[in-house]
């Protein structure tokens, strides 16, 4: 659904926007490198957070760490992001999306770079020091999700939005097929402090690169009013980041409303639910590999690309698909409902996995899995199509916190599976599980999508009178 109030900024552009590449024919192509970046900033992000988990086995073997507390140490990265998404959101309300994102890029990268230090140090000094340098990552990162679904919502008109939230998405998959060969070879010829060093130093490379390319659409050097109009008539909010409200402290009232729509709660479920789908592939997926598959770390570090590539083409998929059903006049909510319940539904088949021997087949049935869960990764996209455009940054950060509890449940609760049971059997029941709650979720609990408005009754009983109204 368009909002009128969404359309108007496109005709009040003057001076330079205005009137450069006036000519222009098309509808222009700047989006699309904004999506690019968005694509190589979470492939990044991701490959920061599975770093610990590629050198996993290594830790435990040099350190004789136990499975709980392996699980324990994969969490520490979620305790932060969790506490800090709240923060994040609230900042690029108040500061804008390129500014903001880009501070995460380099704190994130030097964090990252930091533990690729601490190798001199030994036993309960290293543990302690690779757990706070973990906890440092998850808050630097924590802007980063809700400040993707920001851009997606500046720059892209809703018919195109699930393609680019499934761009930006599809990188956690990217990020293990590119990164994790890199990572398992460097583990084995130089030392898992390698891994940190390499991966802080990319990131850095990736903050000089967003500086130079990433702006608010008003702002954009290279941007032509064709392609604003165009964003602008298709429900993008392109003057997002102009006017904003001085800056003012998280409010519990503004938490209160995001929390009390019936449709957002769904939302979180679910979205808590393929999060924990996530975090199970980044932390333990690897070790279930080597320990219970018997395979070497290099192999791992090979094998593991064929889950992630089918992931890739899974979440790129669901986008696509989402977005041609839209366009072809089918609902919101069956276009957006339609892939994220298939892929759900194929990713219960990871269960399969207990009952066979043969390594190929298991290998073949996580991709299956994968793939399903990268279909149905679609999260993002209902964000972008439901949020209140008042609170995007805000409805993102809380969104992405129900998202990464999982990062701090998963990795815990399956330490514990495996340290009772001694096997992987129950951990796959576990994710299974949580993968059909995010069925019944979407379904059931969130109904139909439509943006969230925020009514004069809404704004006068929690009295924001700041905050604009919606018509």
């Amino acid at each position: 659904m368009v909002d009128q109030a969404m359309t108007e900024p496109a005709s009040r552009h003057e001076g330079p926007i205005a009137g450069k590449h006036a000519g222009a024919t098309g509808h222009g192509r700047v989006r699309y490198v904004m999506a690019f970046m968005l694509f190589a900033a979470t492939t990044v992000n991701y490959a920061d957070r599975a770093s610990l988990s590629a050198v996993g086995p290594a830790l435990q073997s040099q350190l004789h760490i136990d499975p709980i507390s392996l699980g324990y140490i994969f969490s520490a990265f979620g305790w932060a992001y969790v506490a800090a998404q709240l923060p994040g959101g609230w900042m690029l309300d108040q500061f804008g999306s390129r500014a903001v994102y880009a501070g995460s890029i380099l704190l994130w990268s030097l964090f990252t770079l930091l533990q690729g230090m601490v190798g001199f140090l030994a036993g309960g000094a290293l543990i302690a020091a690779l757990f706070t340098l973990r906890l440092l990552v998850g808050l630097a990162e924590a802007p980063a999700f809700p400040g993707n679904s920001r851009i997606v919502a500046a720059w892209f008109p809703g018919g195109e939005r699930a393609t680019a939230v499934a761009i930006f998405n599809s990188a956690q998959y990217f990020a293990t097929v590119m990164f994790s060969p890199i990572m398992g070879g460097l583990t084995d010829t130089f030392g898992w402090e390698s891994v940190f060093v390499f991966l802080g130093g990319t990131g850095i490379l990736l903050f000089a690169a967003w500086m130079k390319t990433v702006f608010a659409p008003s702002k954009h050097p290279r941007v032509t009013r064709a392609e604003l109009d165009h964003i602008a008539a298709g429900g993008g909010l392109i003057d997002m980041d102009q006017g904003r409200a001085a800056s003012q402290p998280v409010r519990w009232d503004h938490i209160r409303f995001l929390l009390s729509k019936r449709m957002l709660i769904g939302i979180y479920i679910g979205q808590y639910c393929v999060g924990v789908l996530t975090y199970f592939f980044l932390t333990w997926f690897p070790v279930y590999l080597v320990e219970q598959r018997g395979m070497s770390i290099l192999k791992a570090g090979v094998v593991i690309t064929l889950p992630a590539l089918s992931g890739f083409a899974g979440g790129i998929l669901g986008g696509i698909a989402s977005d041609a059903l839209l366009r072809r006049g089918v609902s919101l909510s069956a276009a957006r409902k339609v892939p994220i319940v298939t892929g759900m539904l194929l990713s219960t088949s990871m269960i399969v996995c207990n009952f066979v021997h043969e390594n190929w087949i298991v290998v073949s049935i996580m991709s299956l899995a994968f793939f399903g869960k990268g279909l149905g990764s679609l999260g993002w996209a209902v964000v972008a199509d439901t949020g209140p455009k008042e609170m995007t940054g805000l409805f993102g950060a809380l969104f992405n916190t129900f998202g990464n509890i999982g990062a701090i449940t998963t990795p815990i609760v399956i330490g514990y599976i495996v340290a009772i049971t001694g096997s992987f059997s129950g951990a796959l029941i576990y994710v299974s599980i949580n993968a059909l709650i995010a069925v019944i979720a979407y379904t059931l609990i969130a109904g139909r999508f439509e943006r969230v408005q925020l009514s004069k009754s809404d704004e006068e009983r929690r009295g924001h009178p700041h905050l604009e109204t919606c018509p």
